[in-house]
């Protein structure tokens, strides 16, 4: 088979071109190849993502992250109870996969005076106009107080501490009491699910604080009564502010709620608690679901995610965006692992195979650590479409989120794997694509029918 393409059907994104039509018929065709990372590869992201991790959500989701690949043993999604061990076992130790880790828990604790202009009491982990995105960097903190890293000499626990009281005395709530995701006044992001929740729950677990892991639950439940909308089944974005507000069904927004809440579950059902949570880990799981039932059948048959899942990229503010689509994959196998729950698997595989195409001439070089020919990578490991993580409605280039969610899926991906691949072949709900996709398409077999695609 040959095809050639039509500049047409081309459009420049930073330092590489990313061809739509290309993309839609390689999916289309199975023509792809590799759909899978190697080591070397997951190491050029990794390092990408190192580079572009800067704001304080950034550092909490790139810790996580760490975690997912290169230490199991001290992920909440790992089937060992919690607490982990104090003594990080030999295995670790030797392979310094949690230096990286380490190193953000001890960068920031050990700049937070300079940062905060030497605030003593409940003060956030790094200054932000968020008051929940500093909290996501509150697991690799509480990590390296629990596992006594650099002797005591740096308060760790203190540190955590006025992270937890900040949110508890210093943020605004509403009248039931969500935690603001805002310092400023109240107002409501779905982000907020992937970087308070999981802080709350893993603090009452290392401290024997029941009441927090409820709290944890109770978070996302009140955040879930504002956002999700009955309807759609999907979460809005941004809610309750005096501006800045986003009605819209964010894409990554729906992944940061579901991937938090998987967390939360996944913290709860390895505590002691977990046989007194049993109706809340219900809930979550109940809650991850009707996500993913609400945002897949938007998913059209480049198996990419646009912007905001519900509008065509054509739509003012939407594209298609390669991170969200790698976090909600992320969460359907993690779905897959934790809740038998096997429904969109298949949506996940096709999109793990579109994320991770390669032409055919990069075939043989797929045991490199380069990342050149692959359909939605640059050569140097950037993934691309991506949306702004600093602009939301805005494309981007580059992205430290979207960089995290490719190494989580790949790490998912490969204990769904070992695991025995169950949901691969599980029946797919049926679905209707929306107008709008029926439209684009037309137009766009119209194109490359005059661009002449020849098989």
């Amino acid at each position: 088979m040959s095809w050639r393409f039509d500049s047409r059907c081309t459009r420049r994104v930073g330092r590489k071109s990313w061809t739509l039509g290309a993309t839609a018929i390689l999916a289309l065709s199975g023509l792809g190849h590799a759909q899978t990372l190697t080591d070397g590869q997951v190491d050029t992201v990794s390092a990408r993502l190192a580079e572009a991790a800067q704001q304080s959500w950034e550092f909490g989701t790139r810790a996580q992250t760490i975690l997912e690949l290169n230490a199991t043993q001290y992920s909440v999604f790992s089937s060992n109870a919690l607490p982990p061990p104090a003594t990080i076992p030999q295995s670790i130790s030797d392979s310094k996969a949690l230096d990286p880790f380490f190193a953000i828990a001890k960068n920031i604790v050990s700049n937070r005076a300079k940062s905060n202009n030497n605030t003593v009491g409940p003060q956030p982990l790094i200054q932000d106009g968020s008051a929940a995105d500093p909290a996501s960097i509150g697991v690799a903190v509480l990590l390296a107080n629990w596992t006594g890293q650099d002797s005591g000499n740096i308060d760790y626990a203190g540190a955590a501490k006025d992270q937890l009281d900040f949110l508890f005395e210093k943020v605004p709530k509403t009248s039931d009491g969500a935690i603001s995701h805002r310092v400023s006044e109240v107002q409501l992001w779905s982000d907020f699910v992937y970087m308070v929740p999981p802080f709350l729950a893993y603090y009452g677990v290392l401290t024997r604080n029941r009441t927090l892991v409820a709290e944890a639950y109770n978070q996302i439940k009140l955040y879930r009564n504002y956002l999700r909308d009955p309807k759609q089944g999907m979460w809005k974005h941004v809610l309750l502010g005096t501006s800045g507000n986003d009605e819209g069904f964010w894409s990554t927004g729906n992944g940061w709620a579901a991937a938090g809440s998987l967390r939360v579950l996944a913290t709860m059902r390895n505590s002691e608690y977990s046989n007194t949570f049993k109706n809340e880990q219900n809930d979550l799981a109940s809650w991850v679901r009707e996500i993913h039932a609400g945002i897949y059948p938007h998913l059209d048959d480049t198996s990419i995610f646009t912007n905001y899942a519900d509008q065509p990229p054509t739509a003012p503010g939407n594209f298609y965006d390669a991170a969200s689509t790698a976090l909600l994959a992320s969460t359907v196998y993690r779905a897959a692992l934790l809740l038998n729950e096997f429904t969109y698997v298949p949506f996940a595989e096709r999109s793990r195979k579109a994320l991770f195409n390669t032409t055919a001439s990069a075939a043989s070089s797929n045991s490199t650590s380069t990342l050149d020919s692959f359909a939605h990578f640059t050569e140097d490991g950037w993934l691309r479409p991506v949306v702004n993580p600093h602009s939301y409605g805005v494309q981007g280039n580059e992205s430290a989120e979207g960089q995290a969610f490719v190494v989580q899926l790949h790490a998912v991906y490969r204990e769904w794997v070992q695991n025995g691949s169950r949901g691969e072949n599980a029946a797919q709900p049926r679905v209707t694509p929306p107008i709008w996709f029926v439209v684009v398409a037309t137009a766009v077999a119209a194109v490359v029918a005059g661009a002449g695609l020849v098989f």
